[in-house]
């Protein structure tokens, strides 16, 4: 089965588009303290460890609605899909209202590939040609400044 995703905005693992409606999305008040213990996706690169605060998507309903409709999401943020398969993904930007890096990451946890600034709202499929078991979307242009590239070294902090 092809899961065809907006990158975690828009996905679905049964080739269709939802088309739902959007659930309204909280905005962000004041930025709140970040727990010590919330889950987080830690990434090694030359000039060392880069960290992404991260809501975690493991269901076949959470996966499939990704990142769809949110408007905006903070700086250091993204969000972990945990596949549960280890093979090439194909991710679309339906309904995904803000542009994305998708970083795939492989079963050994290094980064397969990187499809930078996605554009939303297209159902163009976005791949990397190689089999991943995650995939972590981050605000578009993330991946650039933070010096993040393939084969990068993954670590995942409180991710269950």
């Amino acid at each position: 089965m092809t899961l065809l995703c907006a990158f975690v905005v828009a996905c679905s693992s049964s080739g269709k588009h939802d088309d739902a409606p959007p659930v309204a999305q909280p905005q962000p008040a004041a930025a709140a303290p970040k727990r010590a213990d919330a889950p987080k996706v830690v990434l090694s690169n030359d000039k060392g460890d880069v960290s992404v605060d991260v809501e975690v998507v493991a269901t076949e309903a959470k996966i499939e609605r990704g990142l769809m409709y949110r408007q905006h999401m903070p700086p250091d943020d993204g969000m972990l899909f945990l596949l549960g398969e280890n093979k090439d993904w194909k991710f679309w930007m339906r309904n995904t209202l803000i542009p994305l890096d998708m970083i795939f990451i492989r079963a050994d946890m290094t980064i397969a590939g990187i499809v930078q600034n996605a554009e939303p709202k297209t159902d163009t499929l976005r791949e990397v040609g190689q089999p991943s078991l995650y995939v972590l979307e981050v605000n578009a242009g993330w991946t650039a400044s933070h010096g993040v590239k393939k084969d990068t070294k993954v670590r995942f902090d409180h991710v269950q």
